[in-house]
């Protein structure tokens, strides 16, 4: 299959696995765990799996140009962008982290044309409007019910600046994928990210009573790690050894409709015609974004 279908997949698995994920993180938080203590379980649960996939790969060595860009990758990826996220989650709603993560497409659209020098195509900008018309006319007319949210507007500011993290860590670690194997670029960013993180997580991580967790908990904490995490991460950044930055960052207009779709199978939802006209304009918003044109 050619490479560019393949990264397509990719991102469309990754963000697939971050819709849902919405849902199941805040069905545990903060009653068997708070959300900084979650972020320390991501990143030790993915560095132990990125560290021992490492055993089995070519061990490549990080010039020490690049050391600085991975650290700032780390920070911005693995620290800044899930703490925010989580801290969020547990202080406001899904549904309000779904209309502000849609902003990430945009700062990515305009960091790569600053950093990166990516060339912004009229077709560009306008899918990533309409997508982004498309996620935000979802949102506003979902249901608001129900949901735990204790500090909306605090919660809002995380989620605002989880959108300006992920963004920032798209552009930094896009040439370091065209350098370095996957798994090289992920035990790396993972272990500074949990070193890093640790004097902020570590004391609601050791809270935690997991000897006594309900299955309910385990499973969602273990679809975190291993889903969110570890192959969300590892889909994004395969992806970016062949898409720019912006058709990545894109993918993340279909996080709602994925949530939509979530609930509708769970029975948590239904489906209606506001749901089925904003499907649409995410999808054409993506086909827009992802398509090359013959220069590109």
């Amino acid at each position: 299959m050619n490479k560019r279908y393949l990264a397509l997949i990719a991102a469309f698995l990754a963000t697939s696995i971050y819709g849902i994920n919405h849902t199941l993180a805040k069905e545990v938080m903060p009653v068997y765990i708070g959300s900084s203590g979650f972020i320390m379980l991501r990143l030790l649960g993915a560095s132990l799996i990125f560290w021992l996939i490492g055993l089995f790969t070519p061990n490549e060595k990080i010039e020490k140009k690049d050391f600085l860009k991975i650290l700032l990758a780390a920070i911005l990826g693995m620290c800044i962008n899930m703490l925010a996220f989580f801290r969020g989650l547990e202080l406001s709603t899904p549904i309000n982290s779904g209309i502000i993560i849609t902003l990430s497409p945009v700062l990515v659209l305009i960091l790569s044309y600053f950093v990166l020098k990516e060339k912004i195509t009229t077709k560009k900008i306008i899918g990533i409007l309409i997508g982004f018309a498309g996620a935000v006319f979802l949102i506003l007319n979902s249901s608001k019910t129900g949901i735990n949210a204790p500090n909306i507007p605090l919660g809002n500011s995380f989620f605002l600046l989880n959108a300006s993290a992920y963004a920032g860590y798209l552009i930094v670690i896009k040439p370091l994928t065209n350098k370095y194997n996957i798994f090289t670029l992920m035990k790396w960013l993972f272990l500074i990210g949990l070193i890093l993180s640790t004097p902020i997580t570590f004391n609601q991580f050791v809270e935690v009573n997991w000897t006594e967790l309900p299955w309910f908990a385990i499973w969602r904490m273990a679809y975190v790690v291993i889903g969110t995490t570890f192959l969300t991460y590892l889909f994004n950044v395969y992806a970016l050894k062949t898409l720019p930055p912006t058709t990545v960052g894109s993918f993340i207009y279909l996080q709602p409709i994925i949530t939509i779709g979530f609930a509708l199978i769970t029975g948590n939802d239904i489906l209606d015609t506001t749901k089925l006209f904003s499907c649409l304009l995410v999808f054409i918003g993506i086909y827009l974004v992802s398509t090359r044109n013959r220069n590109n």
